[in-house]
């Protein structure tokens, strides 16, 4: 994955493009070469791996997703958003280079990703490269991940209460998950039941995710983390934890981990390393 991202963001323009500003790729490759778990682009290469899909457009297909997660968290860190100065231990993009070069390189990184997956290198048919943009595009806009960076934003005005909480993750955090999981099967071609399945597997996920993520929130520290931790209480904003305390959320943990694993028992033995994750995203320490 990072020998792609390295080719993908080389100086050389592509076709068509005329010239590709070395500030701006400098700043494009701190925000997506530092470092990160991948467990996006993990998914989607093991979800169409478990459903047969080609291997190589599933790594492109990853590349891209990740693309995006990296310029959501360029601009997550930003002074408007959530104003943090450390991602994955190193300065933030607007701290390492400039804000308004910070948001480029974001609107670049997103931009990008569906030129990875439209490109003549990803070798799928056009339908499914349809479907990927569609359902990638739909991820992470205003009814995915971008609205619910928006709610975010809202909850440190007025509290939400939990199911108002439940929607805004399962948008900001969830919608991201969701598309890794369900792209291994539209790379596959999957039948409809195979793709439901795979999208509840990322629901769940993508739940037992923020979850963990507001429980290490409160109980790790910045240099486990890797970013600045006790924010959200310090913000006032509302989380499941907050609500329903450190026990239930151990326990919802394991339900959701339950759940997930479950979902993808009629594949068997070739799961395994798919529930794997799941187990690893509730129990992970940063």
């Amino acid at each position: 994955m990072q020998a792609l991202l390295i080719d993908i963001l080389s100086d050389t323009p592509r076709t068509d493009e005329i010239a590709r500003p070395q500030n701006l790729l400098a700043a494009m490759r701190h925000g997506s070469l530092n470092g990160g778990k991948r467990l996006r682009p993990f998914l989607v290469a093991e979800s169409a791996r478990l459903l047969g899909g080609d291997p190589k457009a599933a790594l492109r297909v990853g590349a891209a997703l990740e693309c995006i997660h990296c310029y959501s968290l360029i601009h997550d860190d930003l002074p408007a958003m959530d104003d943090d100065d450390i991602r994955r231990g190193q300065p933030t993009v607007h701290k390492a280079f400039d804000e308004a070069t910070a948001i480029l390189a974001g609107d670049s990184l997103l931009t990008y990703a569906f030129d990875i997956i439209a490109a003549p290198e990803t070798t799928l048919p056009d339908r499914n490269k349809t479907e990927l943009v569609l359902a990638l595009a739909r991820a992470a806009g205003a009814g995915g991940m971008a609205g619910g960076q928006a709610l975010d934003l809202q909850a440190e005005r007025q509290a939400p209460d939990e199911a108002g909480i439940v929607t805004l993750q399962a948008m900001k955090t969830g919608a991201l998950l969701r598309f890794a999981c369900e792209a291994g099967a539209i790379i596959a071609g999957s039948s409809k039941q195979d793709r439901e399945r795979l999208r509840l597997f990322g629901q769940k996920i993508g739940l037992a995710f923020q979850l963990a993520d507001d429980v290490l929130d409160i109980t790790s520290d910045a240099a486990t983390m890797g970013k600045a931790t006790g924010k959200d209480a310090g913000r006032g904003k509302g989380t499941l934890v907050a609500l329903n305390g450190m026990e239930w959320a151990e326990k919802r943990l394991e339900e959701l981990t339950t759940e997930a694993v479950d979902l993808l028992a009629p594949y068997g033995a070739a799961a395994q390393t798919l529930q794997q994750a799941a187990r690893f995203v509730a129990n992970r320490q940063n």
